[in-house]
């Protein structure tokens, strides 16, 4: 890939029922060098509640909050108009798959906007997390790092920029992120010219499942309770290796495990036995994660790995592979366990917020979109009708409430300001942040504070607190 957009949002909320306000971003090219940045705050929308955190984390005042030049309906329009022009890229921030990624899927489905904009093809993305993990493992003198209270090295993106010596009063806004992202990958790039590109490699999910059908063995990483970790694993056999709800996801075997005296037990003794090993012997490749994977020769030389002789590895490798048996019954276990986990969900009354990848948006509502955002607000209302999909024509009637809803029916209006009321007045521990525990938050966050003496910000949660009682008392009559 040519071009990598390197990007990063600060939102009202760590969950998806918060709002991106803040995006910034850096283009380069191959060589890391710069060619284009989008810097770009937006307006919290009408109806939400904010975490009093959040705001303190980002550093975002209640006039940047609720008076910036661009409102949230605006805001997404431009940052989806700058990934578009950024197309073809690969996409990639600071553990963006985990959060960033997430956020703007969620973002752009509630605003009637392509969910997958920054990661379908001819796009890809990853993940600057996990290359640093995997440079760091490989070398740990990649970068200078600093250890956590547990006494690990910090990977942590303000963490690594400071150690690193770069200006980090201004972390956490969206472009300094990206852009300490950048000259972290520079450094990272400039260490490991051999390993850069295979970095890279697992962009895609198809490249990531080439891998589970090889028949190979590889380095993998993960971080396991903030300790980077490497581990060599070899692909199980071809017909029964996939994770049984995300079926492109695929297993791996720690080979510091025998397989031999397993091959032959019954599901419920193999059932048994898997839940003592420590740590687990199947570790999962995410063929959406980006997760970076290297030839053998990197976790062999770490222990306990460099304690066995290449052709044990080879024989457990391919007792493995060819064991069908063994790994069906592997795939029955994790199976009965992902049925559990599904029944259990599926027990929960969904909101359509929340039912991005539960149900997909058809095709014929998604070309309406280009014409919904280009029309009037008053044509928008009258185009609502024209979606098949009842989630579109609630958020159509959302952002219209949000953005003109002068134009609105009054029962609509109503509606509408009603069932936002509902939500965010619940007196109940909700997946949406409430009034309530909005309150709740800032009174712990003053006893911090207090006993920090900090009345900076005292002061911030003092002028959250009453905008919080603005949100409370306009849905109060609703």
């Amino acid at each position: 890939m040519d071009r990598i957009c390197i990007y990063d949002t600060e939102t009202t909320n760590s969950t998806i029922w918060g709002s991106i306000i803040e995006v910034g971003a850096v283009v380069v090219d191959k060589n890391l060098k710069e060619i284009g940045k989008l810097n770009i705050r937006g307006r919290m929308p009408e109806g939400e509640v904010p975490s009093a955190k959040a705001l303190l984390v980002n550093s975002t005042s209640i006039d940047l909050l609720t008076k910036g030049n661009y409102s949230h309906y605006d805001f997404l329009g431009t940052v989806e108009n700058f990934f578009k022009k950024c197309t073809p890229a690969m996409f990639m921030g600071w553990s963006n798959l985990n959060f960033d990624s997430r956020m703007l899927n969620f973002n752009f489905f509630k605003g009637n906007r392509y969910p997958y904009t920054t990661h379908v093809s001819p796009n890809q993305q990853h993940d600057g997390l996990h290359i640093a993990r995997a440079a760091q493992t490989i070398n740990s003198e990649t970068l200078k790092t600093e250890l956590t209270e547990a006494g690990n090295p910090s990977l942590a993106l303000e963490s690594l920029s400071r150690m690193q010596g770069f200006d980090t009063s201004a972390s956490h806004t969206a472009y300094v992120d990206a852009m300490n992202t950048l000259k972290i990958l520079r450094i990272i790039k400039s260490k490991h010219k051999e390993n850069w590109e295979t970095f890279l490699k697992t962009s895609t999910k198809q490249s990531v499942e080439t891998i589970l059908k090889s028949d190979g063995i590889y380095s993998i990483f993960e971080n396991v309770k903030g300790r980077n970790m490497m581990y060599l694993t070899s692909t199980l056999h071809p017909n029964h290796s996939s994770h049984p709800s995300y079926t492109t996801w695929g297993y791996l075997w720690d080979l510091r495990r025998d397989p031999e005296p397993l091959l032959n037990l019954s599901v419920n003794q193999l059932k048994d036995v898997l839940k003592k090993f420590s740590p687990k012997c199947l570790r999962v490749l995410k063929t959406n994660k980006a997760p970076v994977v290297l030839d053998k020769e990197f976790a062999l030389k770490q222990k306990p790995y460099s304690d066995l002789d290449l052709e044990t590895i080879k024989k457990r490798a391919q007792m493995v592979r060819t064991s069908e048996n063994f790994c069906k019954n592997i795939q029955i276990i994790n199976r009965e366990a992902a049925i559990e986990k599904e029944q259990t969900e599926t027990q929960e009354d969904l909101l359509p917020e929340e039912t991005l990848y539960k149900k997909f948006i058809p095709n014929k509502d998604t070309a309406l979109f280009k014409t919904w955002h280009s029309s009037s607000w008053e044509d928008k209302l009258k185009l609502l009708d024209k979606f098949t999909d009842k989630r579109c024509s609630w958020f159509g009637q959302k952002i219209i409430y949000q953005e003109a809803p002068q134009i609105l029916p009054p029962d609509l209006y109503k509606n509408i300001k009603s069932e936002i009321a509902r939500r965010i007045l619940s007196k109940n521990k909700e997946k949406w942040q409430t009034v309530n525990m909005a309150y709740n938050e800032i009174d712990y966050l003053r006893d911090q504070a207090d006993k920090r003496d900090d009345k900076i910000e005292l002061n911030k949660l003092d002028e959250i607190n009453d905008f919080i009682m603005s949100i409370e008392k306009k849905y109060e009559i609703a």
